[in-house]
């Protein structure tokens, strides 16, 4: 399984963050890629299996979640590895302009 750390942020060009701004991106990261899977999968529900999974996600019932995923969609991993390579490729062609606006960002506030 993946998992969106240090190293993943080295992996893609961000090593150079501040603290603050790491945990910020990976949470944005996490975001993201939660969103991804969620819409791709929903793509391949039946409504009736939609409607049973919102019910798991909206009771914040994460294990539950993660069982139904498991009993109903076995391959949803395959769909988390796809997305998370997805989004290392367009965050490495992205790092530069991040390092750059976050530089600027930091000048700007020390001006």
């Amino acid at each position: 399984m993946f998992r969106l750390d240090e190293q993943f942020l080295k992996d893609v060009g961000l090593e150079s963050l501040p603290v603050v701004e790491k945990n910020k991106i990976l949470k944005d990261i996490y975001e993201t890629l939660e969103m991804r899977v969620g819409m791709r999968l929903a793509d391949n529900m039946r409504d009736e299996q939609l409607e049973e999974f919102e019910g798991h996600i909206q009771k914040k019932d994460q294990a539950a979640a993660l069982k139904w995923l498991e009993t109903n969609f076995p391959d949803y991993k395959d769909t988390v590895a796809q997305e998370i390579e997805k989004l290392k490729q367009e965050i490495t062609q992205a790092a530069p302009q991040i390092l750059i606006e976050l530089q600027k960002s930091t000048a700007d506030n020390l001006a």
